[in-house]
């Protein structure tokens, strides 16, 4: 199964999930578009490392993680997508200090995060790019069809059948049942959510 190379095609926010924002992977040598649904945590990180400009006064996370790397010659050499189960895409961060090399599992949005930051391309394989990859339909307000701040969120999850959802969408869970909840708690924590997992866990509480 051969290797598709990615690139990020842009960052766009939910108008309709609070705190969800889609990151946007195009092939390469094609029009297929991956989305993935990341929280703001992520979509913000990602995008301080697009804008090469913005210097935060203190390291973030994955900033640490690449003066860590940095200060004991660990380099990134490729990051990827190489599972899709449930929705949820599982990636590999390829990893190199002096002549050994390393595969460490990680969450889609960190491993871009990462990549980013040390000029790493970013491959998925060809069946998850057919089973997931979408063409993105524009309307006629969109008269610019590269123009990243015309995709939205919404339209990504109508569109696409699958979709990754790494953070919670949404902070409101009282509509939902005690069972409801418990259900949800527990799919959060098998897809290592735990952000979502907390909130649960609140609302849950509140309710006995």
């Amino acid at each position: 199964m051969g290797l598709v190379r990615l690139k990020i095609k842009g960052i766009s926010y939910s108008q309709t999930q609070n705190g969800a924002y889609a990151l946007i992977l195009n092939e390469v040598d094609g029009d297929r578009k991956l989305p993935i649904v990341i929280g703001a945590f992520e979509a913000q990180s990602i995008a301080i490392a697009l804008e090469k400009e913005i210097k935060p006064p203190r390291p973030l996370t994955h900033d640490l993680f690449k003066n860590f790397s940095d200060r004991f010659d660990i380099v990134i050499k490729q990051v990827i997508i190489h599972k899709l189960v449930d929705g949820v895409f599982y990636s590999s961060i390829i990893c190199k200090r002096e002549k050994a090399e390393e595969i460490i599992d990680a969450r889609t949005s960190d491993a871009i995060a990462l990549a980013l930051r040390f000029d790493a391309p970013i491959f998925t394989y060809k069946g998850i790019l057919d089973k997931a990859g979408i063409f993105l339909k524009f309307s006629s307000k969109d008269k610019d069809e590269n123009d990243d701040s015309s995709i939205m969120v919404d339209e990504i999850l109508q569109e696409g059948e699958t979709v990754e959802i790494e953070s919670g969408a949404t902070d409101s869970y009282t509509e939902l049942s005690i069972e409801e909840l418990n259900k949800e708690l527990e799919r959060a924590v098998a897809k290592e959510n735990y952000e979502k997992a907390a909130k649960l866990r609140d609302e849950i509480s509140k309710r006995n």
